[in-house]
This record gives C-alpha cells, sequence and structure tokens, in this order.
C-alpha cells in the first residue's frame, strides 16, 4: 500500500509498505481522509517521534474493509472516525473512566502506525463509526472537535456564563461552535491573526479581539486557552474574572515564566485553574464522541470553513515545506489518501 512514512526530521516520503493485516479483535480502515494535527508538526519536522520509520496521523476518517478474529462481520463497508487513544484498561484510572490519565496507554499516529496511508489496523473499540451521511472529511474532524468538548466536560460549565476563547486555531475554532450550541451566554476570542479573528466571527463569535491590543474585554466567567503559547497562557489568567475558571486545553512546546504580580492572579482573583488532556470519559471513548457525531450528522458544524487545502496522499512529501513555511497554512491541511 501507499504510505507517506517519516524517516526523521523533515524526511518524510510516500512510498510502498506492506497493507496491514487485522489481527484477532481488530478492523482494517481503508483511510479516505487524514488530517494533519498541531501535535504531527513535532513528529514530521522535529523530533517528537517515538521512533523511526514512522506513520503519523490520527485524525482520520474511512470504511472499514476487513476485520480480525472474533470482530463482527457486519462492520465490513461501514465509515468510522478514528479514536486515536488505546488505553490500559487495567489501569486504576481507566476505571474511573480517566482512560487518558492512566499509564501504559498506546496511540495510533504515535506510537504505533497511524492514518497517512492507505490502510491502517486499530482495535475494534477504536473505529467510532459514524453515518454514511456525514462527510469523511468531517468524520476526520471528529477528534479534534472532541478535544475541546472533553474541556467542557471536565470543569463545571453552565450555560449562560460569559466565555472567551483564547487562540483561534482549529481547536479553538471548533470549540468556538460548541460553546454557542451549549448555551454560553456570549462567546468572545482573541488571537493575533486577523484572518482567524474573521473566521471565528463568521462562525459565531459575539466579539474578537487582537491578543496584542492595549484595551480589550476582560473579567470572563469561563477563559479557555488553547493555542499553547506563553503569550496567550498569561492573557487567559489576565482577562479572567473573579471566581472565573481558566482550562488550560493547549499543548506548551515552550517554558512558561510567570512573574509574581503574574501568579498572583489566581489567588487575588480567586481562580479555578484546570488542564484539561486528550478527550475521553465513560463509557469509552465517552460522551464527547457521541456529541459530536450527532452534530456532525446535524450539520451543526461549519467543517469547511477550517480547511486550508486537500492533498494527495501521492503529494504528501509537500507536508514538511508546507508545515516549515510560517503562514503557508491558513487552515487544516487533509490529505486524501486513496489518490
Amino acid at each position: 500500500m501507499k504510505a507517506a512514512v517519516v524517516h526523521a526530521p523533515g524526511d518524510l516520503r510516500v512510498e510502498e509498505i506492506a497493507t496491514p493485516l487485522p489481527a484477532a479483535g481488530e478492523v482494517r480502515i481503508r483511510v479516505a481522509r487524514c488530517g494533519v494535527c498541531g501535535s504531527d508538526i513535532p513528529r514530521i519536522v522535529k523530533t517528537g517521534a517515538h521512533f523511526y520509520p514512522i506513520v503519523v496521523g490520527h485524525e482520520f476518517s474511512g470504511r472499514i474493509d476487513a476485520v480480525g478474529e472474533g470482530v463482527d462481520a457486519a462492520l465490513v463497508g461501514r465509515q468510522a472516525a478514528c479514536v486515536p487513544l488505546i488505553p490500559n484498561f487495567d489501569h486504576p484510572q481507566s476505571a474511573l473512566g480517566n482512560f487518558s490519565l492512566g499509564k501504559g496507554y498506546d496511540f495510533i499516529g504515535s506510537r504505533r502506525q497511524g492514518g497517512l496511508a492507505e490502510y491502517v489496523t486499530m482495535p475494534a473499540g477504536n473505529a467510532f463509526l459514524m453515518p454514511d451521511s456525514v462527510d469523511p472529511a468531517a468524520a476526520a474532524f471528529m477528534e479534534p472537535l472532541t478535544v475541546g468538548l472533553h474541556a467542557v466536560n471536565i470543569m463545571d460549565f453552565r450555560p449562560g456564563r460569559r466565555a472567551a476563547l483564547v487562540g483561534a486555531g482549529g481547536i479553538g475554532l471548533l470549540l468556538l461552535q460548541n460553546l454557542k450550541r451549549l448555551g454560553a451566554g456570549s462567546v468572545t476570542v482573541f488571537d493575533v491573526d486577523p484572518p482567524r479573528l474573521e473566521t471565528a466571527l463568521k462562525l459565531g463569535a459575539d466579539r474578537v479581539f487582537d491578543s496584542r491590543a492595549a484595551d480589550i474585554e476582560t473579567d470572563f466567567d469561563d477563559v479557555f486557552e488553547t493555542a499553547g503559547a506563553p503569550a496567550a497562557e498569561l492573557l487567559a489568567l489576565r482577562i479572567a474574572g473573579p471566581r472565573a475558571h481558566v482550562m488550560f486545553v493547549g499543548t506548551p512546546h515552550v517554558p512558561l515564566t510567570l512573574q509574581p504580580a503574574e501568579f498572583e492572579l489566581i489567588n487575588r482573583k480567586e481562580l479555578t485553574v484546570q488542564g484539561s488532556w486528550m478527550n475521553y470519559s465513560a463509557p469509552f471513548p465517552g460522551w464527547e464522541w457521541q456529541y459530536a457525531a450527532a452534530g456532525l450528522e446535524r450539520g451543526d458544524y461549519d467543517i469547511a470553513a477550517l480547511i486550508d487545502r486537500v492533498v494527495p496522499l501521492s503529494r504528501a512529501d509537500e507536508i514538511v515545506g508546507l508545515l516549515s513555511t510560517p503562514g503557508a497554512l491558513k487552515g487544516k491541511l487533509i490529505v486524501d489518501c486513496q489518490s
């Protein structure tokens, strides 16, 4: 089969590799569309991969085309989205429904081969069945859709409260749409990229601000940080109101240093500061996935507004240049894995 294989940082090659066969308890997916996640960037162009060679990609959809021993053959032909976390179900945290907090988990596209290929195998429970009416590109957004929903799920979110989003990347813009659906009183979006702020307005934001401006709105009830950058992390503390909830969703890649007066914002405003990791709850994979799938089926999300371009798998070696060039991508990069 054809696959985009990372051999070393910045060395991604489209080549023929063996087509995998599903083991007992597994299914094989014929991949339709695969998104390139921000977490894939260090795996592709830096030193973030666990091993080489590796096929990355965990945001993908396709159809089940083969099943292993013990798996219902009626699943063949069904559309599915990848649930990339393979929990260690024997860990005590898994028994509590905290599947991403247990040690010893596996992960499709990171710790095992992923979806930038024509075919990929996975445990049957990691193939989340999707209605045929959902476009394959939209189904590939299931994983990033559920990231923001998990943050909402584990916090004391209440409809009617004033929410702020710091970071209008893919996760942030998907979370914006969900906050509106879930009844936030208003949603204000902060970013440093004017086109992203324009997109946020089109997707329902009540107000937008350039994060660098001196005169910005403050005193929000719920603040979600999705950028993972120091300036955004600090801004989240600054714009939070008294006794607000501040949820850190973005994955940081550089150190954050707080001055005493900045850290004291947590004390003086009596903030509840929380982190969110991945996107799972009980029963696995959780409410987040059920809610997102139902929304996609109803057409509740504007997915097209988030896609920069679709490239064929045969030209996936272009990904390195796109990821390495600032400003080259204005949205999600999607790979058509059957062309």
